[in-house]
């Protein structure tokens, strides 16, 4: 990907200034951050259930610190009980 073609050129031109990222290198990470950033609350919670459970943390430790995680995420996410982020991972 050109760095003239980037959809995010003016971020990448700072990851670029920034970092000893060469051009394909600083795309793919804004790509993988803009992600990161884009994943739903649903999505968010589904994954890092699983990310935990397979650490081996209980449901109880899991889900207490999921809520804490999305209090601090960079754009709060709605406040959700231990039900409803149960019922997102299990339907």
């Amino acid at each position: 990907m050109s760095q003239a073609s980037h959809p995010h050129d003016d971020l990448l031109q700072h990851v670029l200034r920034t970092t000893a990222l060469g051009p394909g290198e600083a795309a793919r990470v804004i790509a993988d951050v803009l992600a990161y950033f884009g994943e739903t609350t649903e999505d968010y919670v589904r994954r890092r259930h699983g990310e935990l459970q397979a650490r081996g943390l209980t449901n109880d430790q899991i889900f207490t610190r999921i809520d804490q995680e999305l209090r601090q995420r960079r754009v709060a996410a709605p406040e959700l009980s231990a039900r409803q982020l149960r019922r997102l991972v299990y339907g």
